[in-house]
């Protein structure tokens, strides 16, 4: 039988044939050994996450094929066999567009892999089973809200010794990584914006209570309210979940208010476009009748009329440092101590044209 040329064979039928050791590669040892590329890598490089009885078996095939890891191309091959997933659920589409410019913009940097999961369709028993998967195959996992949120998804990944940064939350541990920036200060800076043009009675849209970045969101806005030495009224705070919808029928409940407010702060853009939209459907224009701020600085924020003074969270670069910081914690030797990064981003105030002073001011 004539063989095509390249091909090679690992094994015959009595025995293990052998090639040069400088031949031998990283996929031929999880051939052998009946494992992913990706446990051997883990292997080799000392990392955690991986069975014992994987870690043997790809020991073994490493002596039987006297395997010889080529060590000036490690960083190298440490990049082309670092497989990285975003996963996501339900994001604002200008929220995910700015999460995966970034993600694709650090992978490709690094030349890692990256793969992009989305869990929209799943339940909670479902996404817990989906992290149990991907665990098996990825070194590094970023997780934006609401799934950097979950307990039970973080413990998953924890668990089975694969590194994690979360994006966006507000809340930092010991056991992953965040990228994020100071929510609270930069919801206090967007007040004390409208505070300086003359508005004292403010409307805020809050974010979704499941989300810790809501939370601090609004404890800025109680601050600025506070420094201001102005009350604070719950008639002027309506629910919102970080989506289109649920901004129309907050700024409904706003603008019906006996005395509604002069500004309406919603906390983010998508609900502080729908706003707008209210607005300009009540004869209100915006800002000379009613002043309209977000957060986030999405694209949203500019395909509204007029374009929305917003707070600029830099997702794309938030997105950018996971990737460097995910493949720093997978590459450093193991360490008892671990040691995870609470990594804070600068926030900038971007005024536009949505924003002016009160009637009769």
């Amino acid at each position: 039988m004539q063989r095509s040329k390249g091909t090679h064979f690992l094994k015959s039928s009595h025995k293990v044939v052998r090639r040069k050791a400088s031949a031998i590669t990283m996929d031929d040892v999880a051939a052998h050994a009946g494992v992913s590329a990706m446990t051997v890598s883990r292997v080799i490089h000392g990392h955690a996450g991986v069975r014992e009885d994987n870690r043997a078996r790809v020991m073994r095939s490493v002596r039987d094929l006297d395997y010889r890891p080529n060590l000036a191309a490690s960083a190298l091959a440490a990049a082309q066999h670092t497989c990285i997933a975003l996963i996501y659920t339900n994001p604002s589409s200008s929220y995910l567009r700015e999460l995966l410019v970034g993600a694709l913009r650090g992978s490709t940097r690094a030349a890692a892999q990256l793969v992009i999961a989305a869990w929209d369709e799943l339940g909670a028993k479902a996404r817990r089973e989906a992290a149990r998967r991907l665990s098996g195959s990825v070194a590094g996992v970023i997780l934006p809200p609401p799934l950097c949120e979950s307990k039970a998804i973080v413990d998953e990944f924890v668990t089975a010794g694969v590194a994690v940064v979360s994006i966006a939350s507000s809340h930092f541990s010991d056991r992953i990584s965040c990228v994020r920036i100071d929510d609270r200060q930069a919801s206090h800076d967007m007040v004390s914006h409208l505070i300086a043009h003359g508005h004292t009675r403010i409307g805020y849209i809050t974010g979704d209570p499941n989300q810790t970045a809501s939370a601090h969101r609004w404890q800025g806005y109680r601050d600025a309210l506070s420094d201001a030495g102005l009350h604070y009224d719950d008639a002027l705070v309506q629910p919102g979940y970080f989506t289109y919808r649920s901004g129309l029928e907050a700024a409904d409940r706003l603008l019906t208010l006996s005395q509604p407010p002069s500004a309406i702060f919603a906390s983010n853009d998508d609900m502080a476009s729908a706003v707008v939209s209210v607005a300009h459907r009540r004869g209100l224009e915006v800002p000379g009748d009613l002043s309209v701020v977000g957060f986030d600085d999405t694209f949203a924020s500019t395909m509204v009329w007029p374009e929305l003074t917003t707070i600029h969270q830099p997702v794309a670069e938030m997105a950018d440092t996971a990737i460097d910081i995910l493949l720093r914690e997978i590459r450093r030797p193991p360490s008892p101590a671990g040691g995870t990064v609470n990594h804070v981003l600068a926030h900038r105030l971007i005024t536009r044209a949505s924003v002016s002073r009160p009637l009769g001011s």
